[in-house]
């Protein structure tokens, strides 16, 4: 069967239902379509707090049904390829839709099976991670029964969505030993593919103050290739020029791992990614740089900042304004400084609400030093920013 829409989204997550809504209250007789296969939709940021154990991940989703804003033509299935020579996209059951304008949001690729073992044994044998729906309250479990030993956490050597959320639950997990009182017993480390913890060494300061009462071992450039759940170890091998031919072994009781991303198969194997296979976009205009009536935004577009909720939320308006201006052969004026957040949590009750740009550089909201950890952002996370997700930041009214 043949589709035809004026303007065909990719992606039903936070990206893709947001800009369909912000056009649509812009313009309620624009030709929508929505391409995406789930039945669910969810609240990833808040799986952080689920592995703290202070959320229901049960109010972290809804049906996927509900949040596809009305006026919009849902094709409930997934995307098997894209060519923009012919303005098409082929859907999963053979479907071709034919587009004006597309609009690439699908979101980014969690890569389970690069790591030898860890499927097997995730959920299970201390090993959890936060980047499941299904295994995010295991992670609570895994801190809550620990009474002692080694307690590994794992950030990969790609890019990720939330990008601080590797060490956000390390920082969660050390003040739970804390509180009570076993931390002394737990030997904390945190082993990365990145070079540093943070980048904007304004917030990172803080956080290796975090490091530092929690006596946390930091390991950078290393990759995750191995989890052994039976035997309670993870192999590590190094990256980079200094390091990269050594091996480590490292004991756990639990471990915490964050899964290797990347661009979703169908597009990182096609005809629009960079050389580094994420969708290539001019990092202001959002607008693609062969194809001009394709524009990206969010996890897949390959823009050099942090892959958050944050990041679409100034992303969205700019493809918004910039796709209208272009249906009305007008000049594209919306522009995209790289702006992301980052609200890291250190402990219960205290975060550091980072907010940065393309250049590092700090781009703070409220009127006070943002670096500090502070109950009122910790509150803000908790209870503010769900709300707003659902609330307004999907139907387009943020």
């Amino acid at each position: 069967m043949q589709h035809k829409h004026q303007i065909l989204i990719i992606g039903g997550g936070n990206a893709g239902i947001s800009v369909a809504s912000k056009l649509l209250l812009r313009n309620k007789t624009l030709d929508i379509a929505i391409a995406d296969p789930a039945d669910k939709h969810y609240y990833q940021p808040a799986w952080t707090l689920v592995g703290s154990g202070v959320f229901n991940i049960n109010n972290t989703v809804k049906n996927q049904a509900d949040v596809i804003p009305k006026g919009t033509t849902w094709l409930k299935q997934p995307v098997k390829d894209i060519l923009p020579d012919l303005n098409k996209v082929l859907l999963g059951n053979g479907d071709e839709v034919l587009y004006e304008y597309l609009v690439i949001a699908p979101g980014i690729q969690l890569n389970w099976d690069e790591i030898r073992g860890l499927k097997e044994t995730l959920g299970k044998n201390g090993v959890c991670s936060n980047y499941s729906f299904e295994h995010a309250p295991y992670t609570f479990q895994c801190i809550r029964n620990l009474k002692g030993g080694n307690a590994i956490f794992h950030n990969p050597h790609t890019p990720v969505k939330c990008g601080g959320a590797p060490h956000k639950i390390m920082y969660m997990a050390a003040d739970y030993f804390r509180k009570h009182k076993i931390l002394s017993k737990v030997n904390i480390e945190y082993w990365s593919g990145a070079a540093k913890l943070f980048a904007v060494p304004r917030y990172e300061k803080t956080l290796l103050k975090v490091c530092e009462r929690a006596d946390i071992k930091l390991n950078f450039m290393v990759k995750l290739i191995a989890v052994d759940g039976a035997k309670k170890q993870a192999t590590f091998t190094g990256i980079g020029e200094q390091n990269k031919d050594k091996e480590y072994t490292v004991n756990f009781d639990m471990i915490h791992v964050t899964p290797p991303q990347s661009a979703p198969d169908f597009i990182r194997s096609g005809p629009l990614v960079n050389a580094v296979g994420w969708v290539d976009v001019h990092k202001h205009t959002l607008q693609h740089l062969k194809f001009n009536n394709i524009f990206s935004l969010g996890d897949s577009a390959g823009l050099p900042t942090s892959k958050t909720g944050a990041a679409i939320r100034k992303q969205a308006p700019v493809v918004v304004e910039n796709l209208l201006a272009m249906i009305n052969n007008l000049p594209l004026t919306g522009t995209y400084n790289g702006y992301t957040s980052c609200p890291l949590v250190t402990g219960y009750g205290k975060l550091v609400l980072a907010e940065f740009d393309y250049d590092n550089t700090p781009q703070e909201t409220f009127p006070f030093d943002q670096s500090k950890e502070r109950w009122s952002m910790y509150m803000l996370k908790r209870y503010v920013l769900p709300w707003l997700y659902w609330s307004k930041i999907l139907p387009g009214k943020a």
